[in-house]
């Protein structure tokens, strides 16, 4: 089970869980300070899951040792996929989502996020998910092993009504928007109706984009 920084929006007891995944490099407080900025009334209380990511060597950066939820061989994002990592990191998702169900959430009440390196598992295990989430938040981010989801084992009918935000920097240097609107067309081609945003900015998260964010979880916690 991965370690998590966790806190609750509003008062009583959550009605609702966003697990939410941090890019390479960083680590479970990355988003943390995100949650007052979200401004979420009382009546919407949810509890914010903010995993660790388990520490491994990343071949891009000479094979240091930094928290990463999967190994990036190259700077091409059409290169080998680490597939074991990818797997490994989507089963530690899983098992939070699990937790949040022992803890009394269902899970058609959780929506997994992710940023960058983070965004890449909430895509693949939200998509490949037999049981309907409440949504799925996608973040600067791209869809690993599309070939997995398309025709692979996890191949099978979809809950297509799941709300999916995605968004993308325009001038993002590090996951390039091309690729971010080639996942959206994967998406899209599952039959998902995806809310897509791209904003003028590098690869971060921007004002307006907390603003659509807030509105988002509004309406997949109605």
């Amino acid at each position: 089970m991965a370690d998590t920084v966790e806190i609750q929006s509003g008062t009583g007891a959550p009605v609702g869980s966003v697990i939410w995944l941090h890019g390479l490099g960083a680590d479970g407080h990355d988003f943390e300070p995100i949650v007052p900025e979200l401004a979420l009334e009382d009546r919407l209380p949810l509890r914010f899951v903010f995993p660790h990511a388990p520490v491994r060597p990343v071949t891009i950066n000479g094979g240091m040792s930094m928290r990463a939820w999967y190994d990036i061989v190259n700077l091409g994002l059409d290169g080998p996929a680490d597939e074991a990592g990818i797997l490994d990191s989507a089963a530690r998702l899983e098992s939070l989502i699990d937790r949040e169900r022992e803890r009394g959430i269902a899970r058609d009440r959780v929506v997994v996020a992710g940023f960058s390196q983070g965004g890449a598992i909430a895509l693949h295990v939200a998509l490949a998910s037999t049981e309907r989430l409440a949504g799925l938040m996608a973040l600067s981010t791209y869809l690993p092993m599309p070939d997995h989801i398309a025709t692979g084992p996890t191949a099978g009918p979809r809950h297509t009504d799941m709300p999916v935000y995605m968004a993308h920097g325009q001038f993002d240097p590090v996951v390039p928007i091309a690729a971010g609107r080639a996942s959206l067309g994967i998406v899209e081609s599952l039959g998902y109706k995806v809310e897509w945003h791209d904003y003028p900015m590098a690869h971060g998260v921007c004002p307006q984009e907390i603003i659509d964010i807030r509105r988002w979880l509004r309406a997949a916690f109605a």
